[in-house]
Order: C-alpha cells, then sequence, then structure tokens
C-alpha cells in the first residue's frame, strides 16, 4: 500500500519555518536601516528557493527606453529569457521595465506610515505609488521567433503589485480594505501577506479593451478603468502558502511570458540602429 504524506502538515512546517525567520530579523536587528534589508532579504532568498527557475527576483531600479526610472522597489520578481540585459553599477541592478512581472514593498507591518515629499502616507498608499511608478514607464513589444516560425509583437502583460510584511497590527480588517480600495488607476494593489495574520487578494472584474490595438494605451487604459469588487483574505495559519499559490497562479496562468523587448528602442541611446536581418 503505497504511502502518504499530510499535505497540510508539509505546508505548516514551511510557515513556521519564515515567520521564524522573519520574527528573528525584526525582534533582534535594532537599525531600522539593516532591519529592512533584512526582511528584503528573507523574502527574496524564500522566493528565490521556492519559485520556478525561470523567474528572478532582485530589489532593484526599473528602467525604459526613454531614461526614465522607478523608484527603488524591495522586491522584483522578473525574467531574463526575452529581457536579456540587466545593468548593475555599485551594487544597484536597473531592469528593463519590459522583463517585469512582480514588484512588491516589503515592510516589517503593514501598518505605519511615512513622509514622502510633505505628504503623510500609510504603508498601503506608498506600496501604491511605488507600483505605479513601475506600471507608468514606457514598455515595448517586438516579434520573436519560436520554432522556426515567427510571431508578431504580443500585448503587453499586467504587472503584479502588491506588499509584504512580517505582521499586520492594523486593528481593523475594514480599516485595510479601506486603505485597498481607495488605491486608484496604476497604484492598485492586487495582492499580499502579512505571515502571522494571513495573505490577501484583490479583486477586480475588468478585462482589457481588445479593440484598442496600441498595447500602451490598452494596459494603462485597463488600469485608469479597473474597480475593486472584494478582498479575499487566507486564514493566519496558511499565509505563506496561500499567498505563494496565488502568486504563481497569477505567473503562470493569467500572465505567462512577457513580451520580448524592443532592443531597437535602447539602442537609440547610443545613436546605433540594429540590423534586422541576418
Amino acid at each position: 500500500m503505497a504511502s502518504k504524506i499530510k499535505l497540510r502538515d508539509l505546508f505548516s512546517g514551511l510557515q513556521l519555518q519564515m515567520a521564524a525567520q522573519l520574527s528573528t530579523n525584526r525582534e533582534y536587528i535594532l537599525h531600522p536601516g539593516s532591519k529592512g534589508d533584512s526582511l528584503e532579504d528573507t523574502w527574496i532568498e524564500w522566493l528565490r528557493k521556492y519559485l520556478p527557475n525561470r523567474y528572478c527576483i532582485d530589489k532593484a531600479i526599473i528602467i525604459d527606453s526613454t531614461g526614465h526610472l522607478s523608484d527603488q522597489i524591495d522586491l522584483v520578481i522578473y525574467d531574463q529569457q526575452y529581457t536579456p540585459f540587466v545593468l548593475t553599477q555599485n551594487g544597484v541592478h536597473y531592469i528593463p521595465a519590459e522583463g517585469v512581472y512582480a514588484v512588491f514593498e516589503v515592510k516589517p507591518d503593514l501598518s505605519g506610515s511615512v513622509s514622502v515629499s510633505g505628504d503623510n502616507l500609510n504603508y498601503i498608499e506608498y506600496a501604491g505609488r511605488k507600483i505605479e511608478s513601475v506600471r507608468r514607464l514606457k514598455r515595448t513589444s517586438t516579434s520573436i521567433i519560436d520554432r522556426g516560425s515567427k510571431y508578431s509583437p504580443r500585448p503587453l502583460t499586467k504587472i503584479v503589485g502588491g506588499i509584504l510584511a512580517s505582521t499586520n497590527s492594523i486593528a481593523k480588517q475594514e480599516t485595510l480594505e479601506k486603505h485597498l480600495k481607495s488605491l486608484k488607476g496604476l497604484q492598485g494593489i492586487d495582492m499580499g501577506c502579512a505571515v502571522d495574520s494571513g495573505a490577501f487578494i484583490v479583486n477586480h472584474p475588468e478585462e482589457e479593451d481588445m479593440k484598442i490595438t496600441d498595447f500602451s494605451e490598452r494596459i494603462n487604459e485597463y488600469y485608469r478603468n479597473r474597480t475593486v469588487t472584494s478582498i479575499e483574505f487566507s486564514k493566519a495559519d496558511v499565509s505563506l502558502v496561500s499567498f505563494f499559490f496565488q502568486l504563481l497562479r497569477y505567473l503562470q496562468q493569467s500572465i505567462g511570458t512577457v513580451a520580448a523587448i524592443d532592443l531597437n528602442e535602447y539602442s537609440k541611446a547610443i545613436n546605433f540602429e540594429i540590423d534586422e536581418e541576418l
């Protein structure tokens, strides 16, 4: 008779390991900057361990072909197959916007605030602004050859945006929901996780308008019109596993593969025109 294992017990063990590591970082690293770096590194290493190898994970700044930059992003999930260059200067990674699958802000707690240019923003609003700084960048798309056949440029994919934390001391779930629902347009958060209280996903009913042929206009119109219908929360004891399963579902079944980068748009920066024929 074949042996069996209780998957829930296996997943619970994973949950406990990650929670313990994050708790240690929060309690024993006292310098705020070091604590933030440690938490980011812990999330990055965890996702590197469990996501398929096709996905790269780093903290980075996102760039586009016009030279515009995003804010510094705590955790970026990106592709290197169709976006073949990632620039690194003085330890900072610069990733082309075309390669980005998902971006996350990392905080010790979902509750908290930060001052930005005179505005006092709660952490949810702050994460939304960080996400917007990536989604607003220009992304290109070009044809590819796969198994001997040439395929036309594909539409731009959605960029998953979220927030990750060790804990959530926001007293009422309704307050967190209110913060999430207040984010509009490119700032909208799709998902998040507080290890000791639960993961969440934000549901949006809208689809892209396929009649819009300009890919940049189409994806921006989608975000402009997007609304929140509901927010679903997991149980606390399976927060990490719930977050991971949902993230992988978005990456593999909702996004698939990012569009191929048009290197000619980037080569304009060095006044060089790429020969497209061999």
